[in-house]
């Protein structure tokens, strides 16, 4: 068995994390964060109801005793609105961690790195285990690190594109060059197989969310997402064979009759 995944403070079983957006109903999310078997599910704090208890939040459909919900700031376009939304979430009870995004272009929805690193400093500062979402940029990465993340979340592919993992070779620099902190991959996971790759590249865990919630059977999507986290890690673990230009034999010759 899989060691556990530690960040921070907390020790994890799951390295699936997945999200609360985009699904059909929260009736289905539930069931999919049932079927994943994720002990992580994030949530976007500026799309959810964290103030009227008289009407329906996601919040509700979310087992908090089996489930450790990590608030993100998504659809944040600056640092300051960053920290405003994850000083909320800690003040509404949710949670002193945060998945931190400061988004930079509305069209690819990627990273904003000086925002991102400023509103990482400021947060750390005031108490927080921030895990940043970032491009696949060694250097930015190594900033992060410095400045206090407990964990990097570098991009697969676009978000929500389901185009894959297109940087492979990337993730690869990541994992060899990070080893203080977990490496998640984060966005543009769209099969089962994307993830295991993920995983056999030596990511730490996969986050995702419209790979499942877009899914035509949503809920299977989600045990298939579990299956493959738990196949890549036990792949990389385990050391692939050597690559070979020319046939190998799979049985041995020594010993053959008439040899």
């Amino acid at each position: 068995m899989s060691e556990l995944l530690t960040i921070a403070d907390r020790q994890f079983r799951s390295r699936l994390f997945v999200g609360t957006g985009k699904y059909r109903s929260n009736q289905e999310m539930a069931r999919c964060h049932a079927a994943s078997g994720t002990e992580v599910v994030t949530v976007a704090v500026r799309r959810v109801n964290l103030t009227d208890k008289t009407q329906e939040s996601l919040l509700d459909y979310i087992d908090r005793d089996k489930v450790f919900i990590l608030p993100n700031t998504a659809a944040c376009y600056t640092a300051d609105d960053a920290i405003r939304t994850a000083r909320l979430a800690r003040e509404v009870g949710l949670s002193h961690w945060v998945k931190l995004e400061v988004i930079g272009d509305p069209k690819t929805l990627f990273p904003d790195n000086e925002g991102l690193l400023e509103a990482t400093r400021v947060l750390v500062k005031e108490g927080f285990v921030v895990l940043p979402y970032t491009n696949d940029d060694l250097v930015n990465a190594r900033k992060l690190i410095d400045a206090g993340a407990a964990a990097v979340m570098p991009l697969a592919a676009p978000i929500g594109s389901g185009l894959g993992i297109q940087n492979m070779t990337n993730l690869r620099i990541l994992r060899e060059m990070i080893t203080e902190v977990p490496l998640i991959v984060d966005a543009g996971v769209g099969t089962a197989s994307d993830a295991a790759i993920a995983m056999e590249l030596g990511a730490d865990a996969v986050l995702l969310n419209t790979a499942i919630a877009e899914a035509e059977e949503s809920v299977k999507m989600a045990e298939a997402m579990k299956l493959a986290v738990e196949a890549g890690r036990l792949a990389y673990e385990s050391g692939r064979m050597q690559r070979k230009l020319y046939a190998s034999a799979s049985s041995p010759l020594t010993g053959v009759v008439g040899r």
